[in-house]
């Protein structure tokens, strides 16, 4: 029984770090589309901060599958090494992910900052 929960939450943890990659992938594709357009149109500094707004969003959300995956592999008779990692992982994803929402929310149009 606890062979086969471990391969579900191994193969689970491997599909959600598949649609990690993906995400990001598809994420700077998608910036990279973007930016070159309004390099075209040679648009201004505010519009380049849109499309790293909109990438950092899929980062985000790229963030939060990862861990997904690191709690589900760590969920299976956990070792205090195991748990150690996780910890130290989820601070520095947390971090990042609460740093990138404050810049993305600090930019957005009628916040206090942009007005200023």
């Amino acid at each position: 029984m606890e062979e086969t929960l471990r391969i579900l939450a191994s193969s689970s943890a491997l599909v959600l770090e598949a649609l990690v990659a993906l995400i990001v992938m598809y994420g700077a594709a998608e910036a990279l589309v973007h930016m070159s357009a309004r390099l075209l149109r040679r648009e201004g500094a505010w519009s380049r901060r849109l499309v790293w707004m909109q990438f950092a969003q899929w980062i985000i959300l790229a963030l939060e599958f990862a861990l997904g995956a690191d709690i589900i592999r760590t969920a299976v008779a956990p070792t205090w090494d195991d748990v150690g990692k996780l910890a130290a992982i989820a601070a520095i994803r947390t971090g990042l992910s609460f740093f990138l929402e404050r810049d993305i929310e600090a930019f957005e149009p009628g916040s206090k900052e942009h007005e200023a």
